[in-house]
């Protein structure tokens, strides 16, 4: 049976739901798994093409043609992964299939409803892009991201289909991952477990409840502060997983490894892996981290007040510093004050 894991994001948005996706299937791909990547946006567009780039940040073009999210980019970047248009799924998307199906009379003349119709899309769609394509290897275990915070009422399709999930392909087979908030108070000199577990809370009340928590902060966490988050929030220490704030992004897969992520979730799951091979990520990363020598790169744009507009053009000059032992530095410079 088909094994799943589902991200979904809590307290505030940007918390990196998309980098921990990729990184979990940096590490699994790492140990011989066969993945595959499907990120659910909440938005009511059929795809992100016609959204300003400030409020969606860059749209990731697929090899098939498909405007998608950006962090269908990081999928690409972290795993040997090609994307496609099955890899994205929006609100609009779901609901564009569904009224079709209705108009076209697939209903039998039935009132078509959120549940179950739109939920069973949204699973049809979890479902369809596990399945093996003619020439291709199985694929293993499918990773899905959950657009939007958790409270949202745009998401609450998406999580109410991924609640339902394990009952249709049993629980042992899935994997619920939320990454939340664990904010550092200057003025007290301490963290803060409380938004982490009204998040948590919140996420319960729709009916699922998380294996493992990643907990963005800018230290590690204490053992001691694991077990008081494990407490209130009902997950073994272990799945409290410490998501530390690092120099570059592909140094995340390393801190998740480090704090035994893989090795937890390739027990929970009962995979038949082979130990991680993680050599060349950490030569990637030491390159990043101790570079030779520093060049600066003009970046001249429309979008250039938010990063993410040109997320992939900035990933592609950091790779090409990458392999001349670089550290590129950009500056924006925006085209419309030239």
């Amino acid at each position: 049976m088909k094994k799943y894991i589902f991200v979904t994001g809590g307290v505030v948005s940007s918390l990196g739901k998309g980098l921990a996706a990729a990184s979990i299937g940096t590490l699994l791909e790492a140990r011989g798994v066969s993945i595959t990547f499907l990120k659910l946006d909440p938005y009511i567009n059929v795809d992100p093409g016609t959204m300003n780039p400030y409020q969606h940040g860059e749209v990731f073009v697929t090899h098939d043609g498909a405007e998608t999210d950006l962090d269908l980019g990081h999928y690409e970047r972290f795993t040997s992964i090609q994307m496609s248009k099955e890899n994205n799924y929006t609100s609009g998307k779901i609901y564009h299939n569904v009224i079709s199906k209705e108009r076209r009379g697939d209903y039998l003349g039935g009132t078509v409803q959120v549940v179950p119709h739109i939920t069973d899309e949204i699973k049809r769609a979890i479902i369809s892009v596990g399945k093996t394509k003619k020439g291709e290897k199985p694929i293993d275990l499918v990773i899905v991201e959950i657009g939007g915070t958790v409270g949202d009422i745009e998401s609450l399709p998406f999580l109410e289909a991924i609640r339902q999930f394990p009952f249709d392909i049993g629980k042992e087979n899935v994997i619920y991952i939320h990454v939340t908030l664990i904010p550092f108070i200057k003025a007290v000199d301490e963290l803060k477990t409380k938004p982490t577990q009204h998040s948590v809370n919140k996420l319960r009340e729709i009916g699922i409840q998380p294996d493992f928590l990643l907990c963005r902060t800018d230290r590690f966490i204490p053992e001691e502060m694991k077990k008081k988050i494990a407490l209130f929030c009902n997950v073994d220490t272990k799945a409290v997983v410490t998501a530390k704030d690092v120099q570059s992004v592909y140094e995340v897969p390393l801190v998740f490894h480090k704090e035994g992520l893989d090795d937890t979730i390739v027990k929970r799951l009962k995979l038949k892996t082979k130990p991680p091979k993680l050599s060349a990520w950490e030569e990637i990363v030491s390159r990043i981290c101790t570079p030779e020598r520093e060049v600066v790169i003009a970046l001249i744009g429309k979008y250039v007040g938010l990063k993410d507009s040109y997320k992939s053009l900035y990933e592609s000059l950091t790779h090409g510093g990458i392999g001349n032992g670089v550290r590129v530095r950009i500056e924006g410079i925006d085209s419309e004050q030239l």
